[in-house]
């Protein structure tokens, strides 16, 4: 696939079953995220391979960290039915990448720049992904950013996570991606505005 072509393509799949990425698609996958831009760097990036039984562990921690936000918000438990949804998410993939940002003091670099650099790696892992065969889709929500889900996956202070990689290949069909009009999203500068001292 030329890289255009790739670049055109990509598309997020959420139904994936096995095989996951083999350690030689993943090395490749790898590679593709250090070359993510990096002012001065800094490689404020870090990723966590999850599969097998560990994922059945990070389903627990889902469950865990959800509990504690819906008690600490007075709300009523989870239902039995909801803690096994949620301990379910992480099999939905044979495997998870976390990608995690990890931020340094820099006079040259803010960290939002830095966190962007972070999200630049993610994409490159999931384009070196198709790249070789495989899908995944990028997923956040309400446990990318509780601290009882950094806690428990090692993250320091200075760290917060960009998102969670499944991946795997895809189960089915890919959904139809939208074409988009690119004069939406685009314009010419300057544009006509007064400007006033």
């Amino acid at each position: 696939m030329d890289a255009l072509s790739l670049l055109h393509s990509r598309n997020s799949a959420s139904k994936l079953c096995e095989p996951a990425p083999t350690d030689e698609v993943l090395e490749n996958m790898f590679k593709a995220a250090l070359r993510a831009p990096d002012h001065m760097w800094l490689r404020p990036w870090r990723f966590l391979t999850i599969r097998g039984d560990s994922r059945h562990d990070l389903g627990q921690l889902f469950v865990k960290s959800a509990k504690l936000r819906r008690r600490q918000a007075g709300e009523s438990a989870m239902t039995d039915q909801e803690i096994a949804k949620l301990a379910a998410k992480p099999l939905r993939a044979p495997l998870i990448i976390t990608v995690i940002a990890r931020i340094k003091e820099h006079p040259k670099v803010p960290a939002v720049e830095q966190v962007i650099s972070a999200g630049c790696a993610a994409h490159g892992l999931l384009l070196a992904a198709h790249a070789q065969g495989y899908a995944g889709v990028w997923r956040t929500g309400p446990n990318a950013f509780d601290t009882t889900v950094m806690q428990g996956l090692g993250l320091q202070t200075n760290e917060s996570i960009v998102g969670f990689l499944y991946l795997g290949t895809v189960d089915g069909n890919y959904k139809t991606l939208r074409e988009l009009s690119i004069d939406d999203y685009k314009q010419p500068w300057p544009v006509s505005l007064q400007i006033k001292d």
